[in-house]
């Protein structure tokens, strides 16, 4: 597919959704979203991009999770002062020889035959595809200094974008490879604690009874969603209730946190998992329901 653009950063855009990845805006010239909820907005539509980046020189942030990419980012010090641990390895300076020696200690060879990416900061960004029988979410650490993962919940500024005048390019441009094994198992979590029921408290008459069956109802599909579809189910449950919430039906503040218990028991973060629920009631709320007499 050819796509006639003269701006850098269409271009770069439409690049990266031929690939079937997710894209939405991040402020110009930096690394923050110019938009709420990004992740269930990125898109992989042409028209939307194309209307988008017309409207202004936005960078081009990829959603890694919905893109089913795990990203591993290797940083390099920012100043003289940024230097590593006192147990770090001998001879390791940045990220990319964390990695390298994390490699020799698997007996596996450093994973440079993927996509690759050099940052504005000059750190290199290492694009896989993501396990499909895993649900991984980002990391800052875990691997080791200056090494971070963006997976599910996480995003990566793509290529075309500049900070301070200074791009993110291609290094190796090839197909994203699978995951390495040995990489996938020291990213695995934490299998999460036995959690508790979400408990819904409303009257217990028949439109108690019919509203209470209406949020389990929405709950359960958080609950029960499938690894890659805990945001946007997340989402889609707030923008349901939250039309509850507009016809005076349910309290906010109750409903918010009926939400933010059933994210937390699938593994979402309590910041992400907050902004998707305020959104998704911001959403509902342009269409008010009420149970009125219905359950009588």
């Amino acid at each position: 597919m050819h796509h006639s653009t003269p701006r850098p950063l269409p271009r770069a855009a439409l690049d990266a959704i031929e690939r079937d990845w997710r894209v939405f805006p991040l402020v110009p010239n930096s690394k923050r979203p110019a938009i709420r909820s990004w992740e269930p907005r990125a898109t992989t539509a042409t028209a939307r991009v194309v209307r988008c980046w017309s409207a202004g020189r936005f960078n081009v942030g990829i959603a890694t999770g919905p893109s089913r990419l795990v990203v591993v980012d290797l940083d390099v010090p920012k100043s003289d002062r940024d230097v590593p641990p006192v147990d770090a390895p001998s001879g390791v300076t940045d990220g990319a020889d964390m990695l390298a020696v994390l490699a020799e200690r698997h007996s596996q060879p450093f994973p440079a035959e993927t996509y690759t990416v050099r940052s504005a900061s000059g750190g290199t960004h290492l694009y896989f595809a993501a396990p499909a029988d895993l649900e991984l979410r980002n990391t800052v650490g875990t691997l080791g200094w200056k090494i971070d993962t963006r997976a599910n919940g996480g995003y990566i500024v793509g290529v075309g974008s500049e900070i301070d005048g200074k791009p993110y390019a291609v290094v190796r441009d090839a197909p994203p490879a699978p995951l390495p094994d040995w990489l996938a198992v020291l990213l695995r979590p934490a299998p999460l604690p036995p959690q508790k029921p979400v408990v819904v408290n409303l009257p217990s008459d028949r439109r108690g009874a019919y509203l209470r069956a209406a949020v389990d109802q929405e709950l359960s599909k958080v609950t029960g969603s499938a690894e890659r579809r805990h945001n946007e189910a997340l989402y889609l449950a707030a923008v349901a209730l939250g039309q509850l919430v507009a016809g005076g039906e349910l309290n906010e503040t109750e409903t918010t946190g009926w939400l933010l218990s059933a994210a937390r028991q699938v593994g979402q973060g309590e910041r992400e998992a907050c902004g998707t629920i305020a959104s998704g009631l911001k959403a509902g709320a342009k269409r008010p329901r009420s149970v009125g007499r219905r359950a009588a």
